[in-house]
């Protein structure tokens, strides 16, 4: 895991130092007397563009709830199991999930669960989404049915009549509780822990499932869930080397322990969940492990120097050693700003400018 804070360039400061000879007492900018040694290893001072960033190793998964966990479909329809769909199967709203007694029990998009028949008069918001559902599928071709109705209407009637007869149920005027089960999302489907052949009770969990869009699941240490935020754009290696670049999410809100840890482990750490640009290049990549970095701040014009640049001063704070034209080395206080630790730079404030060479220990 790689994290780029204050604490990792003051780790590499140290180190830094130690190449050059360890610290150094250094007020203002002085001349180092000429030297016999061969010429020295330099890099250049650089402007522009740093970036601070989280560097972890995440989980592809699917999207689902917030909190990561999947969709629950609850069975109301009695009866026996006669088919189900298989892992990893994909249906859509309005498609058949499984049957009961050879009857389909379809999936509609939703997010309050069957409870109720419903019938002509009935007012709620499970109402509404039937009605979105309806809309959305096409059923209401010249009914014109309002997707933001409440109320269950002639047209509702109408239009799920040519649902239901579309997909082999009966048509009694009603959406019976067990005719449908609604999800918030066209579903992948998870476990499946119903059997074919096993007695269809309402009210018992059958299956889960998830969306059919993959994220990428993080766990972020406690201490650094104060420099990722939702929006935070993120950059994600899949497997074969593959960059798809993306943005945080959400971030959870509880903190868990990985399992079979006592205490002696890893530490609680928060979920984070990571959204991509282009989802559709992760698709069968379910469960894989990928490298994030999430960047979590920047500076858009800067002067840096590499961090092995930076020498210690005894007094405290930094300095270089700049090469001038003629020969000359001084050595330069500087005052440090960002770290950005995968190109191993440091922006820097002091007598400085572009292109000025400062001495970096030799390879």
């Amino acid at each position: 895991m790689r994290r780029r804070t204050w604490a990792l360039g003051a780790a590499v400061v140290i180190a830094a130092a130690a190449v050059t000879g360890g610290v150094i007492a250094v007020s203002s900018p002085t001349t180092v007397p000429a030297p016999t040694e061969p010429p020295a290893t330099t890099a250049t001072v650089e402007r522009g563009k740093l970036s601070d960033m989280v560097s972890q190793y995440g989980i592809l998964t699917f999207r689902a709830r917030a909190d990561g966990s999947p969709y629950t479909v609850v069975n109301q329809a009695r009866g026996i199991f006669t088919e189900l769909p298989g892992e990893g199967d994909k249906v859509a709203c309005g498609d058949v999930l499984y049957r009961v007694d050879q009857n389909p029990v379809l999936l509609l998009c939703g997010t309050v669960p069957a409870y109720r028949t419903l019938h002509r008069g009935d007012v709620g918001n499970d109402v509404r989404q039937l009605n979105v559902n309806l809309h959305t599928l096409g059923d209401d071709a010249g009914l014109e049915i309002n997707p933001d109705d409440t109320t269950f209407t002639n047209r509702t009637g109408k239009a799920l009549e040519v649902l239901l007869r579309g997909k082999g149920l009966d048509v009694t005027g009603a959406l019976e509780i067990g005719d449908a089960v609604f999800l918030p999302e066209s579903a992948r489907i998870g476990k499946v822990a119903a059997v074919l052949g096993g007695s269809a009770q309402p009210g018992a969990t059958i299956l889960d499932a998830t969306s059919d869009t993959p994220e990428v699941q993080v766990g972020l240490d406690r201490s650094q869930q104060g420099s990722v935020k939702a929006g935070d754009r993120a950059q994600v290696t899949l497997p074969g080397n593959m960059a798809v670049t993306g943005k945080v999410d959400r971030l959870g809100k509880v903190a868990s322990v990985p399992a079979g840890q006592n205490g002696s482990g890893p530490a609680a750490t928060i979920p984070v969940y990571i959204s991509l640009d282009t989802p559709e290049v992760a698709r069968g990549f379910d469960a894989a492990p990928v490298q994030v970095d999430i960047t979590t701040a920047g500076v858009d014009d800067a002067l840096s120097v590499p961090v092995t640049a930076l020498v210690g001063m005894s007094g405290g704070g930094f300095a270089v050693e700049v090469v001038r034209s003629d020969g000359r080395r001084d050595l330069v206080a500087v005052k440090l700003g960002l770290f950005d630790t995968a190109d191993g730079r440091v922006e820097v404030e002091g007598a400085l400018a572009e292109g000025d060479l400062v001495v970096v220990p030799s390879p």
